[in-house]
């Protein structure tokens, strides 16, 4: 068969003054404008000389440019485009927002860091950012939070901080923690950058104690339980012990010392139960699973080689996965060998039992997903040579996540759980036409857009109709 196929006769010219590429940002910065940004970044922030005046517009100018997908401060100049000045006040040119940034210093960030927290409650009021608490006696379930840290890769040797950590990578390293539920996506908590080589845990208990006190003003319901999980780097007593403190159960996977080994040894061979796991086959016979990957727990109390008011009781949940052998033979193996995947979790075996315990935990993952969700964002770049304005970027970098994350919410729907470069791309980033009335700024969007009624339940929703008197 024969195709063929004649292109249409296409001219371009850039001679259209009244359009605008991210008619989206509209409604989210609104919304962001009701959560309080600019009075908060305006009124706690003091960055000293001329470039820190006016430090609300400039914050809220930044976010605005990283929800629409800008990773660098050259980028903020999409804001500058088109009839984007007609809708927006506050364009500062990148430039400008660059000398701001600079400015900062580590006091500054903390005073940013304090705005973050207030503007991610504010956004709260606004949407159920964990999902619904449920009907009355309804138990809710756990709200994870969840500890991690990733290298940002930066390149040049003028980047104050940067260095080799443990991924091998030169870069700044950045500390997360996120609150997120079986019904909701996550929510950034808080967030430290670092120098490029720190331990892991470093500055990990204030983040979590600071991010469980936020969490506390974000979920209304009483007696809400919270589970922090983490990785084996921050198997320490301090982390475990803030989270404690705080209230929280903890899941976190421990680091195959002698008393780890020896107590999987210990584990009587009929305890092992298989579990759901790739290659599993399921039994309805027995309604059992058959799988190469099995669990069973054991009582442990950690950190043991500390006085005694500081060992923490609990359960070891241990994952064993047969080891391949690496060597070619046909000589088959007297005892099979296996893997093993431990965490530690002070969690109630009657709320979660061994199987359950270990899925909980392996949800971890999650957090994962947010890291790649910043860095195919604002974090594909640390734009600056200086620590400070790289500690601000990423405080910016998180509320525009999270006014990303509650626009997405309020659009509903597919929007709910979306990753916010989805939500960028079909909500915020919608190309429109300025077209003026009666003295009002008229935005004509794309007729049959596959995405309207997403966008129509977010405009409504910071846009509500008037109610009839």
């Amino acid at each position: 068969m024969q195709v063929s196929h004649t292109p249409a006769a296409v001219s371009v010219s850039f001679d259209e003054p009244n359009l605008i590429g991210s008619a989206g940002l509209v409604p989210v910065m609104e919304l962001a404008a009701e959560a309080g940004l600019h009075q908060l970044a305006g009124g706690r922030l003091s960055v000293p000389t001329d470039k820190g005046a006016n430090a609300g517009a400039k914050v809220a100018a930044l976010v605005a440019g990283m929800c629409t997908g800008a990773d660098s401060i050259d980028d903020m100049a999409v804001l500058r485009h088109g009839a984007m000045k007609r809708v927006f006040g506050g364009c500062y040119a990148p430039s400008t927002l660059g000398s701001f940034l600079r400015e900062f210093t580590f006091g500054h960030v903390r005073q940013l860091d304090a705005v973050a927290s207030r503007f991610l409650v504010n956004l709260a009021g606004r949407a159920p950012l964990l999902g619904r608490t449920g009907a009355a006696g309804a138990d809710p379930g756990f709200v994870y939070v969840d500890v991690d840290d990733t290298i940002i890769e930066v390149h040049g040797y003028q980047k104050q901080g940067s260095g080799y950590g443990y991924s091998g990578v030169r870069g700044l390293n950045a500390l997360l923690a996120t609150a997120s539920t079986e019904t909701a996506a996550p929510v950034i908590l808080g967030q430290r950058l670092r120098r490029g080589s720190v331990g892991s845990p470093r500055g990990a208990s204030r983040l979590v104690g600071d991010s469980l006190a936020i969490l506390k003003r974000l979920v209304p319901a009483a007696g809400a339980r919270v589970l922090v999980r983490a990785d084996s780097a921050f198997y320490g007593h301090a982390t475990v012990a803030a989270a404690l403190t705080a209230g929280a159960e903890v899941s976190v996977t421990v680091k195959m010392d002698k008393a780890v080994k020896a107590a999987i040894a210990g584990i009587d061979e009929k305890a092992w139960t298989g579990i759901r796991y790739p290659q599993a086959i399921f039994d309805e016979d027995t309604g059992t699973w058959i799988s190469k990957a099995e669990v069973a727990e054991v009582p442990f109390t950690a950190f043991t080689s500390r006085k005694k008011t500081e060992r923490v009781p609990g359960r070891l949940v241990v994952r064993r996965i047969p080891e391949l052998n690496p060597q070619d033979t046909d000589q088959p193996t007297l005892f099979d060998t296996h893997r093993f995947h431990a965490f530690f979790t002070t969690t109630d075996p009657e709320v979660l039992d061994t199987v359950t315990a270990d899925q909980t935990h392996r949800g971890h993952a999650v957090i994962e997903q947010v890291n790649a969700d910043l860095k195919d964002s604002a974090l594909a770049h640390l734009p600056s040579g200086r620590f400070g304005a790289n500690g601000a970027w990423l405080v910016c970098a998180v509320m525009a996540y999270n006014l990303t994350r509650t626009a997405g919410i309020l659009a509903a729907g597919e929007f709910a759980r979306a990753r916010t470069g989805t939500i960028r791309a079909r909500l915020v980033n919608l190309p429109a036409r300025i077209a003026s009335s009666a003295r009002r700024i008229r935005i004509r969007l794309p007729q049959a857009w596959p995405w309207q009624q997403g966008f129509e339940r977010l405009f409504t929703a910071v846009h509500p109709p008037p109610q009839p008197a």
